[in-house]
């Protein structure tokens, strides 16, 4: 602050005594005195306590644009810019033009009032006339290479005009001399001969000064035909300059252009009027194959001010379209109004239609597209607009087909946003993109386009009548029918070439687009039956690829024929081989979603649906064994219990009060064989009788077995957590709840891509009720969720039990809970279980249910060792079972 107060008081005896001094004594003492100022501004980083700082200011400028002057003064060009340079450049004793320099620098980052005052002294112009020569009249590359004081000074130049040109205050100070318009005509035909080092400084520069244009600038522009004989420069170097080196050149006039509009359209018409947009044309179409970022980012600029360029008009378009029905419901054309960026200049916007006609270069094409997009966000009635007078898109659509593949994904993206974003239904453009699916020139932009539709689609069942009205639901079944024929052709054989790459793809997007105009319209699903489309849709079910949205399209096909989806799901489970998990597990996905509907149980008992399901079991023999042989050894045993859930499932679904259905498993013995089945799967013993324990060391319920065999460290033998897997989904096979999960419902879709891809992470732990260390041998986490809270899943004290006969399955698998090696732990899960049964059967409610279910006879045939034996730990709670279900009745043969 003293040093402040010190340089105010030298400053205000300068001012005092500076008018009776003659003027060279007068720049002698600013002069010393700068040096001191500098120093004290370094020393407080900028912070300034200068009262007469404006005043300063303007003194300094003066003196340097005085300086200027008199280096210029009656010198040749060239003689004079090196008179600049050394005036700007001095260091020593004779370093007075950089003294003045560096102090209007600094004042020029000051405020506004001060920089009124640098602008007042002239220096606006004489800065100028400096850039002029720099740029035009570059150095000899000996005095111009690796200068570090020559960029010093450039850098405090440059800012000083930019923080000078940003007020119209020095743009109007420009106007008294020429060097303004000859600056920029300079650009438009000497880029090629300029200063390199001051090519981009002076292209910032005049475009700050194009930022701040006003009235007068303008005209003073038009006066002297500054555009016109810039463009018709451009139009010279266009023909011998770099492609990036023209594009660099032309922004810096297309920005007076663009800049000078919401001011005066002077500038525009007198570019129209000589062909501006016909040289742009020819610029950015030398831009093809341009390198990646080569060009950049003039380029875009060009484009970007060229997309400005289509909203600059003096009147709105009238036009008149008929919008053609059917629309979205929410489509109002009359709502779609101007905000006031709407298209004015249809001749720019022909530029940028031009070049993605004319070129199929990547960048180029992808920039227009963009622009468009840019166009129609603006304001939407700007796509109505244009596609009823230039239809840009309809006619991009006949040659898209010839664009590289990032333009063609671009371009049915902005086709499909008319749709997701505008709400518009543009028919004409469909129909062609149709044509082009039909004419598959080329098979990826087939594809793209076919996943646009698909899209719109998905967005409003709207589409499936106009996809179907206009043929394109006939074209692809009828594509659809070749390919299976194919597909049949080719059965257990690899024909070079066939179903790979972008035709497979192509096949399965056809699929999605057929399930996707099924779905929810039985009209057409009528259509693909009435093709006798079913018997080739099937083919696509063995391969992955195409499995989903086949199953879609047949699960569609139950709406009207339930008998007719039977028949093929249960024929494909059946046919399935011992290695098609996948297969088998996604037909079971779907039958569990038609058997949701009460009116598919009947189809499904009369497909033989009961019997298929079980050969699944039956096919399953060994697989759970520990350790896995044969086929199974290759065969994650996850999938296989993931298999005997969804198995399980689907017969509890078919079962879900159903009277018919229950009576007919019943009677024909089903539960029987599915005891067998499970039985023969491996992880039950298979030699018969129950052995006596001398003690039980523990004696844990079943719940608390659960908790312990997958929540706790204590080691359980693989075989027994398979068996208690089992026993649980028989148990909620009892209480007719296997089925009806809702979480399970949720998550349904992405349980298989979780299962096979392996990608059980956290997020799936997270949705487990509890926190505990998952089993070497990974479940999905669905079948963790099935028991939920022990307690409540358990311990219930009143249960309900929907299907009896599965409490038989579990009497008969109780003598095969057993290992000879693990015989303490064996038999203490079957006295879990037996007290788990008596539980189940403790009401008079669930004891009349098991009535006439055969669960005594079972006891009798599958557990007589130890019913008959008083000294098996399983006698007592074996015959409290039997008593307490022989106390409601008892069969005569049961009695005998």
């Amino acid at each position: 602050t003293l040093q402040w107060e010190t340089l105010g008081r030298q400053f205000v005896e300068y001012e005092q005594v500076a008018p009776f001094l003659i003027p060279e004594e007068q720049q002698r003492r600013l002069l010393d005195f700068l040096p001191f100022f500098l120093k004290a501004w370094e020393e407080s980083a900028g912070v300034t306590v200068f009262p007469n700082i404006q005043l300063l200011a303007s003194e300094v400028s003066k003196l340097l644009t005085k300086e200027i002057k008199r280096n210029l003064n009656g010198k040749p060009a060239e003689e004079a810019r090196l008179a600049l340079e050394q005036l700007l450049q001095q260091k020593g004793e004779a370093e007075d033009g950089r003294l003045l320099l560096k102090s209007v620098y600094l004042f020029s980052q000051t405020d506004v009032r001060t920089m009124w005052n640098i602008i007042g002294s002239g220096l606006p112009a004489a800065l100028m006339q400096c850039l002029y020569l720099f740029f035009t009249f570059p150095l000899k590359k000996t005095s111009e290479d690796g200068d570090t004081s020559e960029d010093d000074t450039q850098e405090m130049l440059v800012k000083i005009m930019l923080n000078m040109y940003r007020e119209e205050q020095a743009v109007e100070e420009l106007l008294a001399d020429d060097k303004l318009q000859s600056l920029i005509i300079a650009t438009a035909s000497l880029w090629d001969q300029c200063s390199h080092s001051w090519k981009v400084p002076t292209g910032h520069v005049l475009r700050t000064i194009s930022k701040a244009q006003t009235k007068n600038s303008i005209v003073y522009l038009q006066a002297v035909d500054c555009i016109k004989i810039a463009v018709q420069n451009l139009f010279k170097l266009a023909d011998t300059l770099l492609a990036c080196e023209v594009c660099e050149a032309a922004s810096i006039v297309l920005c007076f252009v663009k800049d000078s509009y919401p001011i005066s359209s002077a500038l525009l018409t007198e570019f129209e009027n000589n062909d501006g947009y016909k040289l742009l044309l020819k610029i950015l179409l030398r831009c093809q194959g341009l390198q990646q970022n080569e060009g950049d980012p003039y380029l875009d600029e060009i484009l970007d001010m060229l997309t400005c360029l289509t909203t600059c008009g003096k009147t709105e378009l009238k036009v008149s379209g008929n919008i053609v029905h059917p629309q979205l419901s929410h489509f109002d054309f009359e709502q779609t109004r101007s905000s006031g960026m709407t298209v004015k200049n249809l001749q720019a916007f022909q530029v940028l239609q031009s070049i993605f006609q004319k070129t199929n270069d990547q960048h180029l094409c992808g920039s227009i597209l963009a622009a468009i997009r840019t166009i129609w966000a603006w304001d939407t009635m700007n796509f109505f607009l244009l596609e009823w007078t230039l239809q840009p898109i309809s006619q991009f659509t006949d040659i898209i087909h010839c664009k590289p593949h990032a333009v063609q994904v671009q371009f049915f993206r902005l086709v499909e946003s008319i749709v997701l974003e505008l709400s518009y239904v543009p028919h004409e453009i469909l129909k062609k993109v149709q044509c082009l699916i039909k004419d598959n020139i080329v098979p990826f932009c087939t594809l793209t386009a076919l996943r646009c539709l698909l899209s719109m689609t998905k967005k409003d069942m709207l589409f499936s009548d106009i996809f179907r009205d206009s043929g394109l639901l006939g074209l692809l079944l009828a594509l659809l029918r070749k390919q299976a024929k194919i597909l049949r052709k080719s059965a257990g054989t690899h024909l070079p070439g066939l179903e790979e790459g972008i035709e497979k793809e192509l096949n399965a997007v056809m699929l999605k687009m057929v399930a996707a105009l099924t779905a929810g319209s039985v009209r057409n699903t009528v259509v693909l039956k009435d093709y006798g489309m079913v018997p080739y849709i099937k083919i696509f079910l063995d391969d992955e690829c195409y499995r989903s949205a086949t199953l879609s399209i047949l699960e569609q096909l139950s709406v009207i024929n339930y008998e007719e989806y039977m028949s093929i799901i249960i024929g494909a489970l059946c046919s399935s081989t011992q290695g098609e998990l996948d297969l088998k597990l996604d037909l079971l996905k779907s039958l569990l979603r038609i058997l949701e509907s009460p009116r598919s149980h009947s189809a499904f008992r009369t497909c033989s649906g009961f019997n298929g399901l079980l050969s699944l079991l039956s096919d399953m023999e060994g697989a759970l064994q520990d350790p896995p042989s044969g086929l199974w050894s290759e065969v994650g045993q996850d999938c296989i219990l993931e298999l005997v859930f969804y198995t399980l499932q689907g017969i509890t679904a078919a079962l879900h009060l159903d009277p018919v259905n229950s009576n007919f498993f019943q009677k024909n013995g089903l539960f029987e064989k599915m005891a067998e089945d499970l039985g023969s799967l491996g992880c039950f013993w298979t030699q018969g009788k129950l052995q006596i324990a001398r003690s039980l060391e523990k004696t844990r319920t079943f719940a608390e077995f659960l908790d312990a065999a997958f929540c706790s460290s204590e080691p359980f033998p693989m075989w027994l957590k398979h068996c208690i897997w089992i026993l649980n989904f028989l148990d909620h096979m009892v209480k007719g709840t296997l089925h009806l999960e809702s979480y399970f419902k949720k998550t349904k879709p992405e349980i298989r891509e979780v299962s096979r891809d392996d990608q059980e992470g956290p997020q799936a732990e997270e949705q487990h009720p509890f926190a505990f260390k998952r089993p070497e041998n990974k479940l999905p986490a669905s079948a963790y969720r099935l028991w939920g809270n022990a307690e409540e899943k358990w311990e219930m004290k009143d249960c309900s039990i929907v299907h009896p006969g599965a409490v038989c399955v579990m009497v008969r698998l109780l003598p095969k809970l057993y290992k000879e090696e693990h015989s303490q732990l064996s038999q203490e899960i079957q006295c879990a279980l037996v007290d788990h049964i008596q539980s189940l059967v403790k009401s008079e409610k669930s004891r009349q249910v098991m009535c006439g279910s055969g669960l005594l006879r079972t006891i009798i045939t599958s557990c007589q060792d130890a019913f008959c034996n008083e000294k098996h730990p399983l006698h007592l709670p074996l015959t409290r079972v039997f008593e307490k279900i022989a106390s409601q009745a008892i069969e005569p043969d049961v009695l005998r």
